[in-house]
């Protein structure tokens, strides 16, 4: 298939900025025989007892850093992955590209040398073993680079799952942002369960496709995790008869890179998984989701969830009824075709 069958024209203003006032304030389209357009907190309206909502738990870092070259040239970073207590894979933003072996002073006074460079991605190691605490201390919330206006207060919280535990993603599982405990609890007393999985999602998630033919589409790369826990409560599920519900594109992601010879595995790897039109699943059958970017992998993954053709119909109903799109923006609920 190619790039510009996933493209459309989007309108700036549905660009949502913020956060609504509350998580479940955010509006659901629920797409089954019919289009239906409803509240976020109605959600328990088209589940059922019995089904599983499997949740990627990863915790966004504050990953944007900002400093200065020894030679006082500003510099902004942007971390890309944790890999150790003193170590990570990031992106420079400066006006001249550093050099090896340089210092970059941070806004505290601290440093962070550069250890070598390779696919646009700098090494750094920082002269502390409590990397999480500096980022704590200093370190920003790498709002998405649509989302024009510095991060504050809010975001601390609002660009956070509530149930994020693990450190280590530089952007939101956003399908995760429309949930609060309340609604939790809610559908839990409903018998609508809930599982874990974790993926730490990287920048490159807001990278957009550039091939004309997205087969020859690379992904990123992601550190991903799904324990057996999770894997029991999945094959309970579906000998139940219940529906496996994925929160979010990552969950997506991990539950069918972890299938070997027809089972699920579990294990902590890495994925580069590509799914786009003619991908058969073989996990989930729900997907809840926000509204994607232009030819977007993500937008890809839609679509061979449901079909490109329904998407781009469920695409133009959400334009013309306004509705919030990207990572602070609506939500819809897909059934796999």
């Amino acid at each position: 298939m190619q790039l510009k069958d996933f493209d459309f024209d989007l309108p700036k203003p549905l660009i949502a900025q913020l956060p609504p006032k509350n998580r479940t304030d955010s509006r659901l389209l629920v797409a089954q025989s019919r289009i239906i357009d409803t509240k976020f907190n109605n959600i328990a309206d088209f589940l059922q007892s019995g089904d599983l909502l499997v949740m990627n738990n990863t915790k966004v870092i504050p990953a944007r850093l900002f400093g200065h070259k020894d030679s006082g040239g500003k510099v902004e970073i942007m971390i890309e992955r944790l890999l150790d207590e003193s170590q990570v894979l990031a992106m420079i933003r400066a006006s001249r590209a550093p050099q090896i072996d340089s210092k970059i002073t941070l806004e505290n006074g601290e440093t962070a040398t550069i250890l070598n460079k390779k696919d646009g991605f700098y090494t750094l190691e920082f002269a502390t073993n409590s990397l999480l605490a500096l980022l704590e201390d200093i370190g920003h919330i790498p709002l998405p680079p649509y989302i024009e206006r510095a991060d504050d207060e809010q975001d601390l919280d609002r660009y956070q799952t509530v149930y994020a535990q693990r450190d280590g993603a530089v952007a939101a599982p956003t399908a995760g942002l429309h949930f609060d405990n309340e609604l939790l609890t809610s559908l839990q007393n409903q018998g609508i369960n809930s599982a874990f999985v974790t993926l730490h999602v990287g920048a490159g998630t807001f990278q957009p496709v550039k091939t004309d033919n997205i087969t020859d589409h690379i992904m990123h790369s992601e550190c991903y995790d799904i324990s057996q826990t999770t894997i029991d409560k999945i094959n309970q599920t579906k000998a139940n008869g219940g529906r496996i519900i994925a929160i979010g594109t990552t969950t997506v992601r991990v539950l069918e890179s972890s299938i070997k010879n027809g089972k699920l595995i579990a294990q902590q790897s890495e994925t580069d998984i590509f799914i786009y039109p003619s991908y058969q699943f073989q996990i989930v059958d729900g997907l809840i989701t926000n509204f994607h970017l232009p030819k977007s992998s993500l937008l890809m993954l839609v679509s061979a969830f449901i079909g490109r053709e329904r998407m781009m119909e469920i695409y133009q109903h959400a334009i013309k009824e306004r509705y919030r799109f990207f990572s602070y923006g609506d939500a819809m609920l897909l059934d796999r075709i």
